[in-house]
């Protein structure tokens, strides 16, 4: 077997190209002519995740591996969404001439494989899922992530990277690797790792799955707390033609933790589903749920998706977009799913008409203008509410503020502005609730 590694960079031009996506850091395993199967790494790991795989898997396949931005001394390029990471691995393997491949990814590395069997069908043959889910957890966690990182560094995530990770009795007996870990989350870039955390906030592929038209593989750790069995029941409901594998004795790292158990699957999957799929693959326009048959290592188990909310029905406005929907998509992301929902939920006959105005008009109209950043439209929220001495959306606008990316000492420095203009008492009450708020969203969560 011969052995290959490369790494590219993105190219830095003085004439840039706008259409050209920038390519991901790379390593290349395996026999040249050998069919490629690339592997995708969790957030904030990088390659080496998968370096027990290696020597099984490069005897049959041409191993791609690759790191997202920032990680494992990757350029520090932010990825804004699980779509532009698919792009730039797609960049990446253009330019190394790969048009077909299979792909194996865990976690965000899942994400990208889920993206590509959206948007890019006829370049995937197979697909594996690794601790994978249609949506992961909800936006309101990893904003709070993107908060503790940019007010603490890594060194919380990193921290905390071993008990989401793995078992309690693997983390015990191998400190080795326990420390690895530890320092390979430590080392990641913190701007990228925000912008990988804002990526899975917005990633949500529930309605979608039943257009994911290549055999697929999903695989979960039975201890795994953080995308769990019942995530992966949830795939495979909705996948067509898809196969559950459930790991003994593991968490959110199947690969590191189990690497022989997880090698196996995924040799037998690649090895029987490759050779079915050289056509191109047809994308099924409807959405019914094939079953699979079971089979010693894989279970389909039929679970009923979660029904969608439905957006409150908008009246038409000749000649432009109504914008409601982009103002409950804008509300989310600023005040979080939880403070909404709460609000939704408790409109009835008399305040639902009042709910429905301030989506379209405040949301949709004034915050979804592109004169002001997210940042500038915080501060100025602030500001007003200390003005207005509306303490209630104080705290809710600090939390905003917070995941839009001001640090506490900046928010401090708004605070201290409008005690000069709006009085001592009226900020001393801000900075009170404020406070609270700070405490509650830059403290880990374990």
């Amino acid at each position: 077997m011969e052995r290959v590694s490369d790494v590219t960079e993105t190219p830095v031009t003085e004439t840039p190209e706008p259409a050209k996506a920038p390519t991901l850091q790379y390593r290349i395993d395996g026999p040249d002519d050998a069919p490629v199967l690339v592997l995708g790494p969790s957030l904030g790991t990088t390659w080496h995740m998968w370096d027990r795989q290696i020597p099984e898997l490069a005897g049959t396949w041409r191993i791609v591996r690759f790191d997202l931005p920032g990680h494992g001394g990757a350029p520090a390029h932010p990825a804004v969404s699980v779509s532009e990471l698919a792009d730039r691995l797609i960049a990446t393997l253009d330019e190394l001439g790969v048009r077909r491949f299979g792909y194996a990814g865990s976690a965000i590395g899942a994400a990208v494989g889920a993206d590509l069997a959206l948007r890019h069908p006829q370049r995937l043959a197979s697909l594996a899922l690794i601790a994978a889910s249609a949506r992961f957890g909800t936006a309101d966690e990893f904003r709070q992530r993107g908060v503790v990182v940019r007010s603490n560094g890594m060194d919380p995530m990193a921290r905390s990277a071993p008990e989401r990770w793995f078992t309690p009795a693997y983390a015990a007996a191998q400190p080795a690797i326990v420390e690895w870990a530890v320092q390979m989350v430590r080392t990641t870039d913190p701007g990228c790792y925000i912008a990988a955390c804002e990526a899975l906030a917005a990633f949500d592929i529930r309605a979608d799955l039943a257009r994911i038209g290549v055999p697929t593989l999903v695989l979960a750790g039975a201890e795994d707390r953080v995308t769990g069995p019942g995530d992966a029941r949830t795939l495979v409901a909705g996948v067509p033609d898809a196969r559950l594998a459930v790991v003994p004795g593991a968490a959110h790292l199947a690969p590191v933790e189990q690497p022989a158990a997880v090698t196996d699957l995924l040799v037998h999957h690649f090895s029987t589903a490759w050779h079915e799929t050289l056509p191109a693959i047809p994308v099924p326009p409807a959405p019914p749920v094939a079953a699979a048959s079971p089979s010693p290592q894989t279970l389909h188990v039929p679970v009923p998706m979660a029904a969608e909310p439905v957006p409150a029905p908008a009246p038409e406005v000749p000649g432009r977009p109504d914008p409601y929907e982009q103002g409950m998509k804008l509300r989310r992301e600023v005040l979080g799913d939880a403070r909404v929902d709460a609000e939704t939920a408790e409109a009835d006959g008399f305040t639902g008409d009042f709910q429905e105005l301030a989506t379209r008009y405040a949301w949709g109209e004034v915050w979804a203008r592109d004169g002001l950043d997210r940042r500038t439209r915080a501060v100025v929220a602030l500001s007003a509410l200390v003005a207005g001495g509306h303490l209630d959306e104080v705290a809710a606008h600090t939390r905003a503020a917070l995941r839009a990316g001001l640090t506490p000492d900046e928010i401090r420095e708004v605070l201290l502005q409008t005690s000069v203009y709006c009085g001592l008492p009226a900020a001393g009450a801000a900075f009170r609730a404020a406070a609270a708020v700070i405490r509650e969203e830059t403290t880990p969560q374990h």
